[in-house]
């Protein structure tokens, strides 16, 4: 079964794996083994604005889009677009959360019926969302 990433938790694996929980290592690296990770196509989008911030440092000689590729390389990651299906379920009142882009990775975990790996509380905390943590 393919199991939804949160932005937040490739950088986690590659910079801070402590940060991750017990459950979320676990069901990371079964997913990339399997080949069964994937993240929404905006969550590419969150991390080239982190490099631009200046709030995700990269090594000299690495640019963004090979800093990019690479990570999705690494964890076998797919990326998977916004459909029309998944940008009428965002915008639906079962999301409370009042970010775009967290209620886009929601809605796709949701739509697809897959888990979504998240630290987020606000997240973790929809009741039709199953979350690992």
């Amino acid at each position: 079964m393919r199991i939804i990433c949160d932005t937040h938790i490739p950088l986690f694996w590659a910079n801070a794996p402590s940060r991750l929980s017990a459950s979320a290592a676990a069901a990371l690296e079964k997913g990339r083994q399997e080949g069964q990770l994937a993240i929404a196509d905006i969550s590419l989008w969150e991390l080239a604005l982190l490099i631009d911030r200046g709030r995700l440092q990269l090594p000299g000689d690495v640019s963004p889009v090979d800093y990019l590729s690479r990570l999705l390389q690494a964890l076998r990651l797919q990326v998977l677009p916004i459909t029309a299906d998944i940008a009428v379920l965002s915008r639906s009142s079962l999301f409370l959360h009042g970010d775009p882009a967290d209620r886009l990775i929601a809605a796709t975990a949701l739509h697809g019926g897959w888990p979504l790996i998240t630290a987020d509380e606000k997240l973790r905390a929809l009741p039709d969302l199953h979350c690992i943590w």
